[in-house]
């Protein structure tokens, strides 16, 4: 004998329904489009961070930076972070190494704090001129800082103009390398500084590729200084090689310190027949002595970027800031979009 078969019967409110889906299994699990861009900024550059920031259309993230009566760095992030794309802006501008540590500590606070991902944004890459070994039992000091950050937990590195490009092989996370070629470009074109009569002109053979690329930009011829290094703060301009008689010559660097070298390559030039020197600068790490000189020079006029502070008080006559900003943070939303940070550049950001 058959047992009676129990009927299911429907729930209440559900005997209309017919065909009740059920969910797959699929890959992922979507949690909605929650995705969340926070800025912080260290203690370097506070200024540049702001303008960043306003150019993103947020505030910069609550965080509190102080330094102990021992000299020791104390971090803490004041809201939470958790799931968030954050980006940490601080330049290796002096003091250096607090700077440096400050950044370490900053990216590390993130990581236990669950970031999502944590993007450092250094402007100004420390110890990016110390990229290999000139002489022998030196250490590879930029080796090391990428090792440091890597370490500290970072997820990508968002940089400007590095001295090197080898630099960028130091990493095993994503570095986005950007430049100021084309903002230079653009403030000397509406200065009306391009065509035949002017001149491109590398201060040495490390940066000729960027000085043939910002000739392009600005229609202008190139020409190249040979130089000497006795010293490692100083240099001497021993050969001219290219036409800078009768034209306006534009020198370009990633940056400069004591600005020695560059007034002897801006004389050079002028002894070469040139009408007037004006130059470009990325990171302008000036001592106060190096502004005085400068201003004291036969320099027309020398253009710099924010990427590290400038003290507009000391700021000679002919010194010209343009700010950053704008391009860092297309840049940090095209991380944070997933999207190109080369396309930003039309691919022509690794001048090496």
């Amino acid at each position: 004998m058959e047992s009676p078969t129990a009927t299911e019967l429907p729930l209440p409110g559900l005997e209309g329904s017919h065909g009740v889906s059920e969910p797959s299994p699929g890959h992922w699990i979507e949690r909605g489009p929650w995705k969340r861009l926070m800025v912080f900024a260290g203690r370097s550059h506070p200024e540049l961070a702001s303008r960043i920031a306003e150019a993103l259309g947020v505030e910069p993230g609550e965080v509190t930076l102080k330094t102990f009566a021992n000299d020791e760095t104390y971090c803490r992030y004041d809201e939470s972070i958790r799931g968030a794309d954050v980006f940490i802006v601080q330049t290796g501008c002096p003091p250096v190494d607090k700077n440096l540590m400050e950044l370490l500590l900053m990216i590390q606070a993130a990581k236990l704090a669950s970031a999502k991902r944590i993007t450092a944004v250094i402007p100004w890459f420390p110890y990016s001129r110390q990229d290999r070994k000139a002489k022998p039992r030196e250490p590879i000091s930029a080796r090391l800082v990428a090792d440091m950050l890597q370490l500290a937990g970072v997820d990508r590195v968002l940089t400007m103009d590095l001295h090197a490009g080898q630099i960028q092989g130091f990493f095993n996370v994503p570095v986005d390398h950007m430049t100021a070629l084309q903002l230079f470009a653009t403030h000397f074109r509406d200065l009306g500084l391009a065509g035949e009569g002017v001149v491109s002109v590398a201060p040495d053979a490390g940066r000729a590729k960027h000085a043939v690329r910002f000739g392009e930009m600005i229609e202008a011829s190139f020409a190249i200084m040979h130089k000497t290094r006795p010293e490692q703060e100083r240099a001497d301009v021993t050969e001219v090689t290219g036409r800078v008689r009768g034209k306006v010559a534009i020198v370009g660097d990633d940056a400069v310190m004591t600005g020695g070298t560059l007034i002897a390559g801006v004389n050079a030039l002028l002894e070469h027949g040139a009408e007037e020197v004006n130059v470009y600068v990325t990171h302008g790490l000036f001592s106060d002595e190096a502004l005085e000189a400068i201003g004291n020079s036969k320099i027309k006029r020398i253009v710099v970027t924010d990427t590290v502070p400038i003290d507009a008080r000391k700021k000679p006559d002919n010194m010209t800031v343009l700010s950053v900003s704008g391009l860092l943070a297309e840049a940090i939303m095209n991380v944070f979009a997933d999207e190109s940070v080369s396309g930003i550049f039309g691919g022509e950001n690794q001048l090496f």
